[in-house]
């Protein structure tokens, strides 16, 4: 991919979006093809042709997408299926009627089986039952990936599909009732210290393994990639280790400041047990994760403190 190509990110006011521009000015690219959603609506099959027939992106990193934690998912199920199947199938189908080169659609580990064997490897996808307070969310992205991988069948398109784990850092959502469970931890012992609180409470049992990625170094795989990979599997992208959130919540609390005790609620539900990727993929391609989690996690909260006293 030359430094010149005309390169459109979709969803780039979005955490990921954000890092992935941020990525390309730093690497010394042309100004990437931005647009706000009150510029172009996604869901608008009619307007996202239009804009792709007339900018004629070479590349296009499809970052956009409704997102949000249990809370989001359970509550608006409706919302998370209809509009990021509209999205994906717009920008998909544009960008191959446009004669772009190339696309890389970002997924979710979500897609994969609720029960999955740990690390969970590509081949798992769809050899079990998800987990049921996301699965619109992860049913929409699959049905994603069988486009990228239908076009790439049926017409040639150069569509891959990465499938990133959970992901954190600058530009991350902090709302109580969208956010995912690292934000939502950061928020609350954020504010428990401002306030003095004892205690913090965490939903669920606090046993659940989770794998955490620094937004940038997602970035940094989805350039990589971009320049790299050129297959029609799906490829994981993670660091290839997990923690538990009663763990997670620990380390927060250090980073915060805050003295007093974690307790957790067992009657708000724990999500998937366990989602650790395997990204032997990944790793045997020449990339891995570069920025470790609690390092990671105190330059995020740093940003979030201020973010979060401003607002």
């Amino acid at each position: 991919m030359d430094k010149d190509a005309r390169i459109y990110v979709a969803g780039h006011r979005g955490m990921v979006g954000q890092a992935i521009v941020r990525l390309l000015e730093a690497e010394g690219f042309a100004a990437p093809i931005i647009r706000t959603h009150g510029e172009l609506d996604l869901t608008d099959q009619a307007a996202v042709r239009a804009f792709f027939e007339a900018e004629r992106p070479s590349h296009v990193f499809l970052a956009a997408a409704k997102v949000g934690g249990i809370l989001a998912n359970d509550s608006y199920p409706a919302d998370f299926i209809r509009d990021n199947l509209a999205i994906q199938t717009n920008v998909i189908d544009a960008a191959w009627r446009s004669g772009a080169e190339k696309l890389l659609f970002l997924g979710s580990s979500c897609i994969y089986p609720r029960d999955a064997a740990q690390p969970i490897r590509e081949d798992y996808l769809l050899t079990g039952p998800l987990e049921p307070t996301n699965q619109w969310y992860a049913i929409a992205k699959i049905a994603g990936i069988k486009m990228c991988q239908a076009y790439r069948q049926q017409y040639g398109f150069n569509a891959i599909c990465t499938q990133p784990t959970n992901v954190f850092g600058p530009g991350d959502n902090y709302d109580p009732e969208t956010s995912h469970v690292l934000a939502a931890l950061i928020r609350k012992f954020h504010e428990a210290v401002r306030r003095g609180d004892e205690t913090v409470t965490v939903w669920g049992t606090g046993r659940p393994q989770r794998e955490f990625i620094h937004v940038d170094d997602l970035a940094d795989a989805c350039l990589f990639l971009m320049r790299a990979y050129d297959e029609p599997d799906i490829i994981n992208i993670g660091t290839g280790k997990d923690i538990s959130i009663a763990d997670l919540a620990a380390m927060i609390g250090e980073i915060a400041g805050f003295k007093g005790a974690i307790v957790y609620d067992s009657d708000k539900p724990d999500g998937t047990p366990r989602k650790l990727l395997d990204v032997g993929r990944l790793r045997a391609l020449g990339w891995q994760a570069r920025i470790p989690l609690k390092a990671g996690i105190a330059r995020t909260y740093e940003e979030a403190a201020a973010l979060l006293d401003d607002g």
